[in-house]
Order: structure tokens, then C-alpha cells, then sequence
């Protein structure tokens, strides 16, 4: 087979900064897929990429090329609208779980392939896989069968969908080019295009404890990741929200499960319920709902019915108890004031330690193990209150835990000035 160009040829247009044809972009991905590009040339390529950026036309056009690399999903008959959500990640965002069955318990579909944590950000799969019995895997006939009957399914991403993407996504990790917008953009909606939903919401975090520290960063990663939807025929909108402190009060498998079944009962930390309200409130204005009121289906328990039948659906137990650590460490304040300070990273980080994170894919997680807060930034504390407890199995992980959050939080005596939780829309 003779090849339509050259990986060389293509490397150094990208390093001179043209612009590269569709074509280009479409065998460059092809012949990737296909291994005719190796994994030195698609490094080079992507640190080309991070260095001198791409245009709109070329995101596009890699997007398309990695759809079309793998299997498109279809929902063509279901009787419902469709829409999702993608989070950029955090430390203790749990809202994939109490948002997917609120949005459902309106009549819309939302199929949510996710995935697993890696590092100090959780995966939803792993949160999920605390509840005795829950399964991940869900066959492509079960999910339809799933989202008719119920509307929501949360579960494992096939391996047919965009494998282009999960071949440079691997790459990006090691080659120091995991910050490069485009390459971002084109990840992650290259798999929410192809997983065939009508409307897609993003969660675009930007701080301390987000991929994305820099608001300026957030916004141009979230106006390219909405630009790209749109294009494709997905009504796209995008919340750039705060992730400077860690989100709810829980951060780890069971503890935020736990939280989101609170918040699913009417109760549960005000920023996540914010924030769940809000993303639900977009997903359901793109699907043709622009006057629904998810707050009153938290109240009136709507929301927490399609949980227990979504949970059951995939075989868990959604009356079990949760998995709890064998132990625990509490920290307490040292004076009295109010804590002025509660930084994401070194939260996520401790609870990462503890066991409920891993630093290899496949590695297993600890579904007890995390970080529960006691207060937040703002609250009047006394001597002695509790500020936070560490979970753990294995005791000896506890002091590595507590190294990581020291000095990661602050008491004092004025209280910090409130700043928004969702900081700007992109449509």
C-alpha cells in the first residue's frame, strides 16, 4: 500500500507553524491507529502541537478523524432527548451522581460513559464500585434497554469508541504534552461525539486543584471544547467553575457516594448542591426543557427513586452499607478563628495517599479510604473542633496523608471574601 503522505512531511509543517489539510489530519490519525505512524513521530507531533498550537479547522478536523477511527453510538429510537455531562475533574467531584438521575427523573436520557481516577483526581467508576454488587460494564443492548426504562446509566466507556484517542492519550502522559489545549479538546470530544448524545454540558474547573489552573487557560480549553461540539451537531455549553477548594465536604470512593445519596435526599453540602442544580439546569434547557426545576425533584425525592432503580439496574444494592476504613486520624484546630484557607491539591493528594486514588492504570483503590472535612473556608471553628478526619486501611499510609496537607490549610481571624462557585457560561 502506497501512503497518501509523509509522518516527517507532516511533523515539520506543524513545527514551521502551517496549517495542515484535512487530508493530512486524516491520515495522520489513520495511519496512527493503524501503527504506520509510530509512537516517536506522534510524540513529536504532539509536542509540535503543544508548541505552536492549532487552528479551529485543524481541532476540528483531528476531532472528526478520531470519531472516526472507532464505532459511533447511536440512540436513534430511544423516544427520549439525550444529553451529558463531562467534568474536566477535581478534588471531590462527585456530581456525575446525584446529577445523572436528577436530570433523568425529567424524561431525558443521559448516558454517562465514564471513567477511573488516576493520581489525586476520582473516577466516577471506582466511586460507583463501592456499593456492594455495582457493576461498570454495561453491554450496548443493556444501556438502551437501561436509558429506555430508566433514563440514566453511568458505566464503563467501550473499547470501540475513538481507540485514536486512547493511543495519543497515553502518549501526551509521558511525553510532557498532556497541557496542550487542542490535544485536550480533541480527547475528550472526540468520545462525547461518539458516544452519540444530542446536547453535552461541560464542567471546565479551573485552580488550585484542577487540571487547569489559570481561568484564562479554562476559558479558551472550554470555548474550543463548545466550539467543537457545536460543529459536530451537539449542542454544547460549558460552566467554568472554581476548584480551588476541594468540592463538598467528602473526597474518596464511599464518602462521596455517601454524600451524593444526602444530596439526592434534599440535604448534602450547598456547593454541590449548587453546582448539581446548576449543570442539571443546562442539560435540561438543551433538551428542550428550559422551565424545569431540578432543585423541587431533589426535594420531593423524584431524583433519589431513578438513583435506587439505576444502581439496581446494575446490580448493586443501593440500601447497603458502604464500605467503611479501619481507621481513622482526625485533625483538630489548634485555636479559635475561622479557617481562611482549605487548598484542593494537597486534599486530593492526601486522599490519593490514603489508598482511595491510584498511580497506575490498573492499580486497585480502597473504597473506605479518603478525606472527610468538618469545616470549610469561612466557618467560625474553636480549639479543639475537628477540621478534618483521614480514612484508611492500612494505618501506615496515615502519616504520608498528613505530610501532604500540611500547611494546606490556615485559621485566622478574618474571613476569607466569598468568591463564585461558577465563575462564567460559554455557549
Amino acid at each position: 500500500m502506497t501512503e497518501a503522505f509523509d509522518a516527517v512531511d507532516i511533523i515539520i509543517a506543524k513545527r514551521d507553524k502551517r496549517e495542515l489539510t484535512t487530508a493530512e489530519i486524516e491520515w495522520l490519525i489513520d495511519a496512527f491507529t493503524r501503527g504506520f505512524v509510530v509512537d516517536e513521530q506522534m510524540s513529536a507531533f504532539a509536542m509540535a502541537v503543544l508548541l505552536n498550537g492549532m487552528t479551529r479547522s485543524e481541532i476540528r478536523d483531528m476531532t472528526l478523524a478520531m470519531i472516526a477511527s472507532g464505532e459511533r453510538m447511536s440512540f436513534e429510537g430511544l423516544g427520549k432527548v439525550t444529553t451529558d455531562k463531562h467534568s474536566t475533574g477535581g478534588v471531590g467531584d462527585k456530581i456525575t451522581l446525584p446529577l445523572a438521575p436528577l436530570v433523568a427523573s425529567f424524561g431525558v436520557a443521559v448516558p454517562q460513559l465514564s471513567g477511573r481516577g488516576l493520581g489525586h483526581t476520582g473516577g466516577t467508576l471506582d466511586k460507583l464500585e463501592s456499593i456492594p454488587g455495582w457493576r461498570a460494564d454495561v453491554s450496548p443492548s443493556d444501556m438502551r434497554r437501561q436509558l429506555a426504562d430508566i433514563g440514566a446509566v453511568i458505566c464503563a466507556a467501550g473499547a470501540g469508541l475513538a481507540p485514536a484517542d486512547k493511543k495519543l492519550y497515553a502518549l501526551r502522559d509521558t511525553t510532557g504534552t498532556v497541557e496542550a489545549i487542542p490535544l485536550i479538546a480533541s480527547s475528550i470530544m472526540s468520545k462525547k461525539i461518539a458516544e452519540g448524545t444530542a446536547a453535552l454540558v461541560l464542567d471546565v474547573k479551573f485552580g488550585e486543584g484542577a487540571f487547569m489552573k489559570d481561568l484564562d487557560r479554562a476559558r479558551e480549553l472550554a470555548r474550543t471544547m463548545v466550539d467543537l461540539g457545536n460543529d459536530a451537531g451537539v449542542a454544547t455549553t460549558a460552566l467554568l467553575t472554581d476548584m480551588s477548594v476541594p468540592l463538598g465536604l467528602t473526597i474518596g470512593n464511599a464518602l462521596e457516594v455517601r454524600e451524593s445519596v444526602e444530596v439526592l435526599a434534599g440535604g448534602g453540602p450547598a456547593d454541590v448542591v449548587e453546582l448539581t442544580v446548576a449543570l442539571a439546569r443546562e442539560m435540561l434547557a438543551s433538551a428542550g426543557l428550559p422551565d424545569a426545576d431540578p432543585a423541587a425533584a431533589l426535594a420531593d425525592g423524584r431524583a433519589m427513586d431513578v438513583w435506587r432503580r439505576m444502581i439496581a439496574a446494575q446490580g448493586g444494592d443501593p440500601e447497603a452499607e458502604l464500605p467503611v476504613a479501619a481507621h481513622q486520624h482526625t485533625v483538630t484546630a489548634e485555636s479559635d478563628g475561622i479557617l481562611t484557607r482549605q487548598q484542593a491539591l494537597p486534599f486530593g493528594i492526601a486522599a490519593w495517599r490514603l489508598g482511595a486514588g491510584r498511580a497506575r492504570q490498573g492499580d486497585a483503590v480502597s473504597a473506605g479510604a479518603g478525606v472527610e472535612l468538618h469545616a470549610k473556608p469561612g466557618d467560625a471553628v474553636t480549639a479543639g473542633q475537628p477540621l478534618f478526619t483521614l480514612h484508611a486501611d492500612d494505618e501506615s499510609r496515615i502519616a504520608r496523608a498528613l505530610d501532604a496537607v500540611s500547611g494546606a490549610w490556615e485559621i485566622g481571624s478574618v474571613a476569607p471574601s466569598p468568591t463564585p462557585l461558577i465563575a462564567e457560561t460559554i455557549r
